[in-house]
């Protein structure tokens, strides 16, 4: 039970671990000389986006009884994200993720993340459905409905929600899953509890069977969401309700990292979201965040400030 809080602005559901981002770009893991180490996974990472932009944010995840866990709980306190929800797991390590950096879009993923990642081992009883129905936004991802028991806590938390947002972001990764049409299934189970839906184009295949942005954000519309965003990478971001579509250009940016550009996508979409901002504002501001973020290394200690992407912003409309 929550003792006495006020209502969270976003409640994150989702991934958590550790990034270990090679220092030099355009070279292979196997030669690479020096690394850094960062707080990661897509749910954590738009977390501490939305943090960024001075919302109170708490993550409902997990890590391991080690060193690595320790130094995630105390990163996600530096950054503004609430630990309480994060369970300590005493038998599961921390999970690790490595990537090669090969600017402008190739940037392959190596996740460490057995014999299970914590976070997916977060059971029913482990979730506070006091924070769940009173968060303004729940954010979840599709990764969270892989195994069991996260995919049932995914769901004893979407019954609960009977007000604000909840968003789906629809992060499809195949390593995860056994097949895809086991994904597609219960992506689209999902789908009847989500408002919004956020994914680029090869997740919304998974999602409703669409690749081309306007089929996509009308499927998804028909299948319950009120608002639906595809991401097309150097073509910009679609979004749908039924009454309005906006479609948004990229914002040009020299491309260091482009990992996290989608996590920054998100945290700022929570922010337009929740200060009441018009579809195309939101959008915008957005792709932008996104693009700040896919300029730098890292992804979590990346994400830029309201002020960072309104000056960028400013400067590109002069």
């Amino acid at each position: 039970m929550t003792e006495n809080l006020s209502p969270l602005d976003l409640l994150a559901f989702g991934r958590l671990g550790v990034d270990i981002y090679p220092l030099q770009a355009g070279v292979g893991l196997e030669d690479v000389a020096t690394f850094g180490k960062y707080l990661g996974g897509s749910a954590a990472n738009v977390s501490v986006a939305a943090a960024r932009y001075g919302l109170s944010v708490a993550l409902v995840s997990g890590v391991g009884d080690d060193p690595f866990g320790r130094y995630l709980l105390r990163e996600l306190d530096r950054l503004g994200v609430d630990p309480r929800y994060v369970a300590v797991d005493p038998s599961l390590p921390t999970p690790v993720t490595f990537c090669e950096i090969f600017p402008p879009d190739d940037f392959p993923l190596y996740f460490y993340r057995e014999p299970k990642a914590p976070d997916l081992n977060i059971d029913p009883a482990g979730v506070d459905l006091d924070a769940v129905r009173t968060a303004r936004i729940l954010w979840f991802t599709a990764t969270g409905l892989s195994q069991e028991p996260s995919r049932a806590a995914h769901h004893t938390a979407l019954r609960a929600r009977t007000a604000g947002t909840t968003v789906f972001d629809l992060d499809y990764r195949p390593m995860f899953w056994t097949d895809a049409a086991s994904a597609s299934a219960e992506v689209g189970r999902a789908l009847e509890s989500a408002t919004v839906a956020v994914g680029n184009r090869e997740e919304c295949e998974i999602a409703v069977g669409e690749t081309e942005p306007q089929r996509a954000a009308d499927a998804l519309l028909e299948r319950g969401v009120e608002l639906a965003i595809v991401k097309q990478g150097p073509k910009g971001v679609l979004a749908k309700t039924r009454d309005e579509t906006v479609e948004v250009p990229p914002h040009p940016v020299d491309v260091l990292n482009g990992l996290g550009a989608g996590d920054a996508f998100g945290g700022a979409l929570c922010h337009g979201l929740l200060s009441g901002w018009d579809l195309e504002r939101t959008l915008r501001f957005a792709n932008v965040a996104g693009a700040i973020v896919a300029s730098r290394l890292e992804c979590s200690t990346a994400m830029p400030t309201e002020d960072e992407v309104s000056a960028l912003i400013q400067a590109g409309e002069r």
